[in-house]
């Protein structure tokens, strides 16, 4: 009779490691997917977010314990353990992303073409029940500073249109980029210049974010238009505003080439 060599154990460390990874990565898909419907308020998913990010870490030190435990003892796991090494890294890729933007870019929140007079946010009803009751703060002109090596490009953006048309013409390219308008003024009163605010965004989580945008007539037909861009969680924005604002104006350049 044949007999048979009894298989090696399985290491329990890739095992753990394994169901660690995968049990990670749910919570952080069922976080993205929570926060996007807007069943769980961004603070909770930002919470899940980072026990996720902790469990994956975990399987990493879990990983680097089974294949310890398979050099040293032959038992079996190594598909399970390089798995579960692939999925934490997976779901730890994108915070890792924004550690790098973290340590590259200034804290900042709130970017503005205008640093030394930016545009206000509306305080319309209209406004405030849009952002359901959220005003964005304040910035000193001292911390907007800090944008001006980071950021060259965002700059004050001016058109050959007068300001009817520059309005026309930033509502259509806010409806290009996706930006949903929740109050508008055009230019006229005292001051002749021209508001539009917008809700946006965020890629991934889709966390709102608020854009306001002023116009103001110059000599010549000519129209000024500023934008700032602010974000409501966490004290850095790993360069998202400014990005915002950069796709806004070469968007609005192409409309400007397509008329």
């Amino acid at each position: 009779m044949r007999r048979q060599l009894p298989q090696e154990p399985w290491s329990q460390a890739a095992l753990w490691s394994r169901s660690v990874a995968i049990f990670a990565a749910t919570v952080a898909v069922m976080s993205i997917i929570l926060a996007r419907l807007h069943v769980i308020e961004p603070p909770s998913a930002l919470a899940a977010l980072g026990s996720a990010m902790a469990l994956a870490l975990i399987s990493l030190l879990l990983f680097c314990a089974a294949c310890y435990v398979i050099w040293r003892t032959g038992r079996r796991g190594v598909g399970a353990a390089v798995g579960a090494a692939f999925i934490a890294c997976l779901t730890l890729a994108y915070p890792a992303y924004l550690a790098v933007e973290a340590m590259r870019l200034p804290v900042l929140s709130d970017i503005s073409t205008d640093i030394a007079n930016p545009p206000y946010f509306s305080l319309s009803s209209a406004a405030y029940q849009a952002r359901k009751g959220f005003q964005p703060p304040g910035l000193p002109a001292k911390a907007r500073e800090a944008q001006r090596s980071a950021y060259p490009d965002v700059e004050p953006i001016v058109v050959d249109l007068d300001a009817d048309e520059a309005f026309a013409l930033v509502q259509k390219t806010a409806k290009a980029v996706g930006w949903k308008p929740i109050d508008q003024r055009a230019a006229g009163g005292r001051t002749g210049e021209g508001h539009l605010d917008f809700l946006d965004r965020t890629l991934v989580l889709g966390f709102d974010e608020d854009i306001t945008v002023r116009l103001k007539p110059l000599p010549g037909g000519q129209t000024r238009i500023d934008l700032r861009s602010a974000s409501r969680y966490g004290r850095h924005d790993f360069g998202a505003n400014a990005r915002r604002i950069t796709a806004f104006a070469e968007e609005l350049q192409s409309q400007l080439d397509s008329r």
